[in-house]
Parts: structure tokens; sequence; C-alpha cells
């Protein structure tokens, strides 16, 4: 059955009505003023999701229904599609991980929002800064027989890896990856300018969270931050929460790459939309604290985040100085675009799948209103 809304194109501006059912079929500019309307703009999508509710997507036993509620936490930020994230463990760690989100995947109603997932590790640098949160020990080379057991295990659906481009495999993993239609990403590297042109060379075409998993002293130039934001053939994925990365560091990352690179992840870990407290991620415990940074248990140093994406948004028109259909673009089409996901990637237009998302703007704040996931209500606010 046809569903309709009406609302202002979040990104275009305009007044619109639109028609869909499981896909958008018709969207039509209102010429007739009329009463106040809520914005309206394709469903956010996600890229990077650790976790989130208190529930932790790195563990091969997470009950399919504490999932369910961490999605359905998600969809009263907005976040329609989404990757969850498994990050470096040990083999058997990360297959019964990927194992278990897929068979959540297809057994919840919830499941829907799921469109792959994003596998960051174990192929990254094992030194201190660069690992970020990221266990020592599980750290190890490219391998692509292990690679395949993640597609086999959730069905060809490993849409993004994250690798460091400094293994001397790198460049023929990249190579058979990106072959099979996989995003492959730049991060948590302590790369030379070489290794990084080797990289995009071998088709590699995305930074993840740049400016963080990263030394905390750096030379002035070059260094593989400075090589990835000149990169022109990099798009970038930044977390924008005001803790990962200031402003300043926004906004230049932001002009060198352009909006039409630049892409919103939340990077949550478990704790993200929950209370202060000690959470799980993977084997390692983390903690949510009073000021919302999630740290490794007793330390200061970052383990994901707690960022939901309408706050994102937020800040990325505070901090950043975007205007709000920049903002939205970022959480819309560029990850539709570099995810390579399908039916998502012209926005409001005929055809594309029907995830939507309505909100109120007031003084700066996003309030979501209306979550659709093709075509159907997901969430609706209460208030």
């Amino acid at each position: 059955m046809n569903q309709k809304c009406f609302g202002v194109d979040a990104i275009r501006g305009e007044r619109i009505a639109i028609e869909f059912d499981s896909t958008l079929r018709i969207v039509d500019d209102l010429v007739e003023p009329g009463p106040q309307l809520p914005f309206v703009a394709p469903g956010f999508i996600d890229l990077q999701v650790n976790g989130y509710d208190g529930v932790d997507y790195n563990s091969p036993v997470t009950p399919h229904e504490d999932i369910a509620r961490s999605l359905r936490t998600q969809f009263a930020c907005g976040t329609a599609r989404l990757l969850p994230t498994v990050i470096t463990g040990s083999r058997e760690g990360m297959l019964g991980s990927l194992r278990n989100l897929h068979a959540a995947k297809q057994a919840i109603r919830e499941g829907v929002a799921i469109e792959g997932y994003h596998v960051e590790g174990p192929h990254i640098a094992a030194e201190d800064g660069p690992r970020g949160a990221h266990p020592r020990q599980h750290v190890r080379p490219p391998d692509i027989d292990e690679y395949k057991r993640w597609q086999e295990a959730t069905e060809g659906l490993v849409k993004l890896v994250t690798i460091a481009p400094e293994w001397p495999e790198a460049p023929e993993y990249i190579e058979h990856l990106v072959r099979d239609g996989v995003t492959v990403a730049i991060g948590h590297t302590a790369a030379e300018g070489r290794h990084i042109r080797a990289a995009v060379e071998a088709g590699a075409t995305l930074s993840t969270h740049l400016g963080n998993g990263a030394h905390a002293v750096l030379p002035r130039h070059p260094n593989y931050i400075w090589d990835q934001l000149a990169e022109d053939r990099l798009n970038a994925d930044f977390i924008a929460d005001g803790i990962h990365i200031g402003a300043t560091f926004l906004k230049v990352a932001l002009r060198a790459k352009g909006v039409e690179r630049s892409i919103l992840v939340t990077d949550a870990s478990s704790p993200a939309g929950a209370k202060p407290g000690r959470y799980m991620l993977g084997d390692q415990a983390v903690d949510l604290t009073g000021d919302d940074r999630v740290v490794l248990a007793g330390q200061t140093r970052l383990a994901g985040s707690a960022l939901k994406m309408h706050r994102g948004i937020e800040i990325l028109m505070c901090d950043a100085g975007l205007t709000l259909g920049e903002a939205i673009t970022m959480a819309t089409r560029n990850p539709a675009r570099v995810g390579r996901i399908s039916g998502r990637q012209r926005g409001l237009v005929a055809g594309d799948r029907a995830d939507l998302v309505l909100f109120r703007l007031t003084g700066g704040r996003v309030e979501i209103l209306e979550t659709w996931i093709g075509g159907e209500r997901f969430y609706q606010t209460t208030n």
C-alpha cells in the first residue's frame, strides 16, 4: 500500500510531497504554500558501528534480541542503514561475531537495517597510537583466506574493510577485495606516503575516521594524515562528536576533502545511547564517562564513541559551519556511494529505496520525528 508524506527537502530546501511503498514512487515539489512542515531527508547511513545501547557487536554470543534493541535505539537517531563493525580480535572471535550478526540480521525484523558489515582490522599497525584501542596481540598481516572465511560466514556481505597499507601484502590484498566489490579503507596506520599511494593505486577509496587512530605527536610534514588529506582519490569519514577531533581540524579537513568526499560516522561502541558505566568491546572493558567519552577501562585512550547520528549533524553545522543540506549529504548520499549501498545514492528521487527520516530543527538541535526503512515506519516520536 502506498504511503504519503510531506516535508521540506533537507538538502534542496524545497517543499515536497512523497508517495512511496518500498521505494519512492513520486517526489513532487509543492507549489501552494501551506502549514509549517518538518524536514525530510533520506534515512541516515552509518558505516561504522561497533555496538550501541549497551550491546556489543564484537561478541559471538550477543543475544539477537539485544541486537534488535540496539538497532531500535539507532532508529530514534534517524539511522536507517548501518554496517555493524567488527574490530581486531582472534580469528575465531571475529568470525564468530560476524556469524552472530548475520544470523541476527536474518532472524529479527530490525535486521533490515543491517546493510552489510565493516571489518576494521586485524591488519592494522601494531604500535601504540595508530593501533588505537585494538588489542595488540591480535594484530596480524593481511590474509586473503581469512577474508574469504568472513565472506562465507556472511553470505558475501562484508562490504568494507579497513587496513593499514604498510603491510607488504597490502596491495595484493586490496586488489583482491576491490575485485570482489568490497570498499577498502586506510586506517589505524603508520604508513609512509609511498604506502598510501600504493594502496590507492590498488583500489583503496576511503580513509577511516581520519585524524584518529594516530600517534599523539607527528612530524609537521610529511605525515600520514596530510598524505591522506592531499590524496584526491580518497574519501574520508570523520567522527564529528567534538571529542575525537576538534573544530579546527574538522574545518580544515572538510576544506581539503570537500563535502562531496566527506562522510559522517559515529564509530559508536557498546556504551553509546546508554548510561555512564562499564561495558565490553570484544574482550576489553570500556568506560562511558560522564562527559560522553568512551575509553578503555581505567585509561584515557578512546575506544569508539557515544555519538548519535543526529547529534553529529548538529556538530557538523555548529563546529564546521556546514549548511543543513551539506551535513545531511555527509550522512546519506556520500556513505551510500562510498559504501556501495544500492538504491540510496541519489537522495529523495523516485526509484530509490524508501528510507526516510522526518525531523525538526530548532535552535540548531535536530529532533527526530519518524524513521522509515524500506517503506515501513520503524520509529515515531511520542512527543
